[in-house]
């Protein structure tokens, strides 16, 4: 079993940076492929980057290309999310997700474990 905690969120400014952290649990994180998605009130969860177990491989969103960076440090079991140039469409909750097998992976069904989220607002 792997659990996931997500910190970092907050209030910003238009135009301003958050550094998301989501902190694992159990063994072998560095063999899970991890990613985070997030929610916005009265829309489904989307996609936002995805990372691969050793930290090689990464992709994005459209929406967030150019002004998020997903990285991991496997020795301190963590995942995070930099977010720069963020916009008040980034108003979400953003959850971190992992997979056991290994998967950068867009889709959420691909992801069998999953945080409690954390709240990013962005005002304009």
């Amino acid at each position: 079993q792997v659990q996931l905690e997500e910190s970092g969120g907050g209030l910003v400014q238009a135009g301003g940076s958050l550094r998301l952290s989501c902190a694992a649990s159990g063994r072998s994180f560095s063999s899970y492929g991890m990613g985070w998605f997030r929610q916005a009130p009265g829309k489904a969860r989307e996609f936002v980057a995805t990372i691969r177990g050793s930290g090689s491989i990464a992709y994005y969103a459209n929406s967030v290309k150019g002004r998020f960076t997903i990285s991991r440090d496997n020795a301190k079991n963590t995942v995070y999310l930099q977010m720069n140039s963020l916009k008040s469409e980034d108003t979400a909750v953003y959850y971190c997700a992992g997979n056991s097998d290994n998967l950068y992976s867009v889709e959420l069904k691909d992801y069998n474990y999953w945080g409690q989220g954390t709240q990013v607002t962005v005002s304009s």
